[in-house]
This record gives C-alpha cells, structure tokens and sequence, in this order.
C-alpha cells in the first residue's frame, strides 16, 4: 500500500470516529475530481484531494479543486493525516 492510500486509510477511520461520513470519488468522464468526499455530522461536504507525504496536486486537480470552490462547495488537499485532520476541522467538524 502507498503512503497515499495509507493516509487515507487512517484519515477516513479517524473520520467515521467522528461522525463523518466518507465516499471513494471517481468520476471517469471528469478526471482530476477530489478523492474523498466528506459529509461532516453538521451536513457539510467537503471535497478532499489526498497526496503522498511533499506531493502536491497535479494543475487538473487544482483547477477541479477551484471549479468547486467557485460554486461555494468545500475543497482542499492534505498531504498527511496530520494536515488532513486539520483540514476536516476547519471546513466540517
């Protein structure tokens, strides 16, 4: 298993332990959609691209993760759990 995998392994676990729910995202016809859609207990989603630990998001990834945020939607990337759970704080928990 990748770090990335393992990342979002243990971030989507520490997440269901705090009410959340977490949906795998792929979308064939659109590619560079977040991995992770997030629904936190309060009803907020955020849209949540993972990376490898000093990895950073591909321009397409960027670009879906803006397109989002231009419609008001939640959307950002992590590259470990430690910023991961971060970011999960500070948009739906």
């Amino acid at each position: 298993m990748g770090e990335e995998a393992k990342i979002e392994k243990k971030l989507t676990r520490w997440a269901k332990d705090k009410g959340c729910l977490s949906y795998k995202w792929s979308s064939p016809a659109n590619r560079g959609v977040p991995d992770r859609i997030f629904i936190g207990p309060s009803g907020k989603v955020l849209f949540l691209e993972l990376k490898a630990p000093g990895e950073r998001p591909t321009a397409l990834q960027l670009k879906r993760l803006e397109e989002i945020r231009g419609n008001k939607g939640f959307a950002d990337w992590a590259d470990s759990f430690e910023d991961g759970k971060e970011t999960l704080k500070f948009w739906i928990l």
